[in-house]
């Protein structure tokens, strides 16, 4: 179980109930930066003017998040696995591998960095830089032990980190009129409503197309729209529209000290959970996406859990040595690159369905498809292009843009016969087998 079916379809008998995969779903959304998002989001606009840009923004991530939700639900696959199958074949799905495992491995890294700042600024103690390694290393003990391990971790963290963090936003807007707040007018520069949108929609972009690494453990599509809708929500409006009330209370995007200001144990229990529920799926999600790079680089199946590890070690000394706040620009980019990936995978499964038939292979056997295409080339320019229009093209919302560009094009080039791969691999599984 700590491979956790890295490289294989998650079989019936391991799925879980919707509940559980929502609680993790909702521990993502809920975390310390969505206060930040709130905050900017209340800095610069109206409280009114941040529900709708909340709730719009929601509604973009739960419409990617459900449908490549479903598609990780019905395959049983990881998302650089899926990728094989929906328009990228082996050779791109390993380089989608590698953007996953590089940008979340570097997010991994900065919360690491920043929950050792928090506890250290709380507690004192030993340096940050020590504090960073022991809740590195924590984290990945955690993510090596796989999806249940996980599990348990959300059970415990998302309560405590709600219930202290409402008794933190209490204290403080308990000093002011809720009404007042939901009336007054934005205490920064303004923001477009547009802006705002983007704002949210971007934030979790990365995490709708990762999405299926987390759904293949749901058992329904159904289960897949319930837990979405819920833990995304939930996590926008709880957790947002809090950020909102108190940027416009303090009249500063700066809350998060505000949420940890507690100092001693309750100060330092949110720090510790409002971060230990988001990190151990950038960790996850990491580990999966090198796993596939490797395995297709090497024709090996590597150990997820090994991987994990090596990663984990890494991430945590990066994050010790304080480094990677250099690569936070370079991390943001590898945002925009995330959502075209995210059309093109929904384009193919739902309407060009070029492999549909080879997904459908194994399925009864637990197996991943015994081959895949090596590579797709038009995809890869769409890949291109649709990423330059959702970073150059200025009208409406950026990731939104480069989405259903990517969309477009690869249902135009189905239609027109051009999606064709060129040359064909056995998957590692496969070639395991027939050895």
């Amino acid at each position: 179980m700590a491979d956790d079916y890295s490289l294989n379809r998650v079989p019936e008998r391991a799925r879980y109930p919707w509940l559980s995969v929502a609680v993790q779903r909702f521990g993502q959304v809920s975390a310390l930066t969505q206060f930040m998002l709130g905050a900017t989001l209340g800095f610069s606009m109206t409280f009114w003017q941040s529900f709708w840009a909340l709730t719009l923004g929601a509604v973009i991530l739960e419409a990617a998040m459900i449908l490549v939700g479903i598609i990780g639900m019905r395959e049983g696959l990881s998302t650089s696995m899926l990728a094989r199958w929906t328009g990228f074949g082996r050779g791109g799905s390993a380089v989608i591998g590698l953007a996953i495992g590089v940008s979340l491995i570097g997010w991994f890294g900065i919360q690491s960095g920043v929950s050792a700042r928090g506890l250290h600024a709380l507690i004192g103690g030993p340096a940050e830089w020590v504090w960073a390694i022991v809740f590195g290393l924590a984290v990945t003990a955690i993510v090596i032990a796989g999806f249940h391990s996980m599990a348990w971790t959300a059970y415990l963290t998302v309560p405590l980190f709600l219930a202290l963090v409402a008794w933190s936003i209490v204290s403080e807007l308990s000093k002011h009129s809720v009404g007042t707040l939901m009336s007054q007018a934005p205490p920064g520069p303004p923001m477009t409503l547009l802006q705002g949108i983007a704002l949210v929609a971007g934030s979790l972009m990365v995490g709708a197309v990762i999405t299926s690494d987390m759904t293949r453990f749901n058992r329904s599509a159904a289960d897949v729209v319930k837990q979405t809708v819920l833990g995304v929500t939930l996590g926008e409006y709880v957790i947002g529209l809090a950020g909102v009330l108190l940027a416009h209370a303090v009249g500063s995007s700066d809350v998060i000290a505000i949420v940890t200001s507690s100092v001693g144990l309750v100060g330092t229990l949110v720090i510790i959970a409002g971060t230990l529920k988001i990190n151990d799926w950038n960790l996850y999600s990491s580990g999966l996406g090198l796993v596939t790079f490797i395995g297709v680089l090497t024709g090996r199946r590597p150990s997820r859990a090994v991987i994990t590890a090596i990663v984990g070690v890494a991430g945590t000394l990066l994050g010790a040595l304080g480094i990677l706040d250099l690569f936070t620009e370079f991390l943001i980019l590898l945002g925009v690159i995330f959502p075209p990936i995210a059309g093109i995978m929904i384009a193919e499964y739902f309407v060009v369905r070029r492999w549909r038939g080879e997904l459908a292979e194994g399925r009864d056997t637990g197996a991943a498809p015994p081959s895949a295409p090596m590579w797709v080339p038009v995809t890869l320019v769409i890949w291109l292009v649709a990423t330059l229009v959702g970073h150059f093209v200025t009208a409406g919302l950026g990731s939104v843009n480069s989405l259903v560009t990517a969309f477009v094009l690869y249902v135009a080039c189905g239609r027109l016969g051009l999606v064709r791969p060129v040359g064909v691999s056995r998957t590692e599984i496969a070639e395991e087998v027939a050895a």
